[in-house]
């Protein structure tokens, strides 16, 4: 079951209603904030500028990227643990080949290909070696959606300037009424809040949550190759569990979802 990031729909909504609540005090219609030439130039500027910028699969999987910040990662390092201490005690009882059959009940592809492997009788450092290196693969993959939000961040702002200066060029050329002169202002400046919009209400955000969702998940990746290694070398299941264990915050330890621990120990 996918469930919904409760944090992410929060705070863009929270964004939304704080940037309609400055606009609506200082006694402006929202209906003066809407312009479509302005949105066009700096939307479709920004993410043209992108797409110039990566192929055409990237660009599409870096819009695809953005729906994971709006869900739920199951990525609990705790539940994990216990799975591999698990798997242990059955390598301890029954052997390492028993384990080829505990893999039919896992759905975590990268753990069951590590257990494949060591079922498979590989040296170790070829087995760590073989993991590490599709650890590095997923995190570049990651990497890519993540700078593609960075760039649409960077971008932003500069094609609402773009923008802004395009409507003081247009303005300049026209100053006949200078009754006009304070509304055509207005609309320059626009472009220049819808690119700061894009890249601090959206963009930024959305590769910020997308950089926590990647560390999570390339922790919980070591946890698996530490785990699988403890088990090929024969170690006992408390010790892989006190090691690993180590990976966790000393108020996560016990059980519980894993938590940034800053403050200290507990």
């Amino acid at each position: 079951m996918i469930f919904v990031d409760i944090a992410t729909i929060i705070g863009l909504i929270l964004g939304a209603v704080l940037t309609v609540f400055g606009v609506i005090s200082g006694g402006a219609s929202i209906i003066d904030y809407c312009n479509l030439p302005s949105a066009l130039i700096t939307f479709g500027g920004a993410f043209s500028c992108v797409l110039v910028s990566h192929t055409m699969q990237d660009f599409i999987n870096g819009i695809k990227g953005a729906a994971l910040a709006f869900k739920v990662p199951v990525l609990n390092t705790s539940e994990m643990i216990k799975n591999i201490i698990e798997l242990s005690n059955i390598a301890r009882k029954e052997g390492l080949l028993s384990l080829e059959e505990a893999t039919e009940e896992l759905e975590e592809p990268f753990l069951k290909k590590g257990i494949l492997l060591v079922v498979d009788g590989t040296d170790p450092e070829l087995v760590r070696g073989i993991l590490e290196t599709e650890l590095i693969s997923i995190e570049e993959r990651h990497k890519k959606v993540i700078g593609f939000w960075d760039m649409v961040a960077a971008m932003g702002p500069a094609w609402g300037m773009i923008g802004t200066l395009i409507g003081l060029i247009a303005m300049l050329n026209d100053m006949n009424d200078p009754t006009k002169i304070g509304p055509s202002m207005a609309v320059a400046l626009i472009t220049t809040l819808y690119g700061s919009l894009l890249a601090n209400w959206v963009a930024t955000p959305i590769a910020n949550k997308l950089r926590v969702i990647n560390a999570s998940e390339m922790q919980l990746k070591e946890v698996m190759i530490e785990g699988l290694l403890s088990i090929q070398a024969g170690e006992n299941p408390r010790v892989i569990e006190e090691k690993l264990k180590s990976f966790l915050a000393p108020k996560d330890r016990d059980g519980g979802q894993d938590e940034a621990d800053f403050g200290g120990e507990e």
